[in-house]
């Protein structure tokens, strides 16, 4: 016998592993037995009763919602009329499945051939199914046409206004004719239909395209003469356990299915062939797996591979990059993202998460890939003249960045002969000597409140967007952040975005200009928050973050407010964090973490801890 037991019980198709485990597991028995093992095999090794318990106790567990002839087609032959009730005690349901599976074991009388239709019937099925509606009168036609069959349902006063009655007395007609139809179903007229119903389960699996039930057999378009509608819609009615959302029908609710679905898929890509091999453990048959993938929300389809898909843009950037394998332009990921999202937003991202590298003047990649990040020409010859021992040759410098990046042979010559280096001997250079700073500021960056350290060491500031910022005034910097950036009193800082030029200056204290075109980029309102830096190119990076949601709980709320949106595990993990941003060493406790926040100032991330 090539059949396994989860051919003669569907819902161990759709069924999460995880939940089939626990209880079906026997040592004696492979892992995924159900699956894999002809069911004669198993029998033989631990008994149709003991395979019968195990059934009863996944009934009990997984299935109470379904009918017993939903759960083991078979019974609807060996056991008609208790096929179509729920489960009962777990004795009774052991005996009816033990009965069944002796009979498999001494005869082989049943086959549910699951992937042929059963034989076709002396008498067409619409034929069959006519009967059954003959036998009413033109006002119970009309209302199983019009409500119960209907793609439109209409409603039960347009019914009771249509036949002069209440709304009560067409509840009542529709509730007869339901309990007509079941009864109906019972009796040895209907056993054709009753078998096709079995079959049909088997090959619909756990999620398929409500299409497909129209053609799965030519006859199902077939109009029924009683009550003028393709006799598909009819058989729909009869499949219990199944919702249709969306264009679907899916066994078990959409919204569990979609679930386990998305959870195959969080540590990353797969490639769509792997991806359609796993939806099918869930029940999915592989000819519509694909399908069923692109219909799941916050997954897509993306080159060959399945990937997680959610809101963020840093996440989809994330996706984009592990799909392709190698650095790409924030013009590439943007037209691979395929979405509404503005370059300059797309680009201060890759500039601020630390998920992601700058591995080129202007290509990202992922931080877990690994290399050495690019930083600007300038700092790039700076790197190079200390890998040298202080001084290099130019010529050299040229040839080095020139073949390893993006850059131009006169660029480099350019900034090699720029300020902030200087020539030892014809074509050889070395840092220029530091001028020593006149002003300290009397807390420095790590100390100074909405301030934050990202993961390349880099400090970003925290603006949050108010009326006066969207407006378009300037706006105060604190003098920690200010020196930070290489500024003392009386200087000032041109800093270039792609809007245009920002300009903080230091008169009585550290003022920002108009930060309102960036803010309209990003489409901000008051609540919003800005984090923003300046890069030693003289670039301002920003990256935007909306307001909390209000439900957030309290220490994601914290940790909204230095930038950081992805999940937890637990309240020790958000205080590491914490303290790292604002300059902690690694192991500092609660207590130190809360006093440093105290000390800066940060009274609305202390609210939340």
């Amino acid at each position: 016998m090539n059949l396994s037991l989860s051919d003669i019980v569907p819902p161990l198709r759709w069924t999460a592993p995880s939940q089939v485990e626990p209880i079906a597991s026997d040592p004696g028995l492979p892992n995924s037995w159900w699956q894999a093992l002809p069911i004669d095999r198993a029998c033989a090794t631990v008994g149709p009763a003991q395979i019968a318990a195990k059934l009863a106790d996944l009934t009990s567990a997984c299935w109470g919602h379904l009918i017993l002839g939903d759960i083991m087609p078979l019974l609807r032959f060996t056991a008609p009329a208790e096929s179509q009730r729920t489960p009962g005690s777990r004795d009774s349901v052991r005996l009816l499945f033990a009965g069944v599976l002796d009979r498999l074991m001494d005869t082989e009388p049943l086959n549910p051939l699951a992937s042929v239709p059963p034989a076709v019937p002396e008498r067409p099925l619409p034929e069959i199914i006519d009967e059954l509606f003959q036998r009413l009168d033109d006002r119970q036609r009309a209302i199983a046409r019009d409500r119960l069959y209907a793609e439109h349902r209409a409603t039960l006063d347009e019914l009771a206004q249509r036949f002069s009655v209440t709304r009560e007395r067409i509840r009542q007609i529709e509730r007869d004719l339901r309990d007509h139809v079941d009864n109906w179903l019972r009796g040895q007229e209907a056993t054709p239909l009753t078998a096709h119903l079995t079959w049909l389960r088997t090959r619909l699996g756990s999620a398929v395209p409500a299409d497909d039930l129209m053609a799965a057999v030519p006859w199902h378009r077939t109009e029924l003469a009683t009550l003028g509608i393709p006799a598909w819609r009819f058989v729909r009615t009869l499949l219990t356990g199944y919702d249709q959302v969306d264009g679907w029908l899916v066994a078990g609710g959409a919204d569990e299915l979609r679930e386990k679905t998305r959870q195959l898929f969080t540590d990353g890509p797969v490639p769509l062939g792997e991806a359609v091999g796993m939806v099918a453990q869930l029940g999915v048959r592989e000819d519509v797996g694909e399908r069923w993938l692109g219909a799941v929300p916050q997954l897509r389809l993306l080159e060959g591979h399945v990937v997680p898909w959610p809101r963020s843009v840093n996440d989809k950037a994330e996706a984009v990059l592990a799909v392709a394998g190698t650095p790409l332009t924030p013009e590439e990921i943007q037209n691979r993202i395929g979405e509404d999202y503005s370059l300059v937003g797309i680009r201060n991202q890759l500039t601020a998460d630390d998920r992601f590298l700058r591995l080129d003047r202007n290509k990202y990649g992922l931080a877990r890939w690994g290399g050495e990040e690019y930083l600007g020409i300038r700092e790039m010859i700076a790197r190079e003249i200390e890998k040298a021992g202080g001084e290099a040759s130019v010529n050299t410098i040229v040839a080095s960045l020139t073949s390893r990046y993006e850059v131009s042979e006169s660029s480099v010559r350019a900034y090699a002969g720029g300020p902030g280096f200087e020539r030892t001997q014809r074509g050889w250079i070395r840092v220029a000597g530091a001028e020593p700073a006149d002003y300290q500021p009397r807390r420095d960056v790590s100390m100074t409140r909405r301030c934050f350290r990202s993961r390349d060491g880099r400090w970003w500031h925290r603006v949050d967007v108010n009326a006066e910022h969207l407006r378009g005034s300037g706006s105060p910097l604190p003098t920690g952040f200010a020196a930070h950036l290489g500024m003392a009193p009386g200087g000032q800082l041109t800093a270039s975005t792609p809007q245009g030029e920002v300009v903080i200056s230091w008169h009585n204290q550290p003022t920002m200009g108009s930060i309102r075109p960036i803010l309209a980029e990003y489409n901000a309102g008051e609540g919003d928050h800005v984090f923003l830096t300046v890069s030693d190119g003289g670039e301002l990076l920003t990256r935007f973050l909306p307001q909390g949601a209000a439900g957030l709980p309290p220490l994601n709320k914290a940790l909204h407010l230095i930038g950081y949106t992805a999940p937890v595990a637990s309240e020790a993990e958000g205080l590491r964090l914490i303290g790292a941003r604002i300059g902690m060493p690694d192991g500092a406790g609660k207590d130190d973490v809360l006093g440093r926040l105290r000390e800066r100032g940060d009274r609305d991330i202390l609210l939340y801890l």
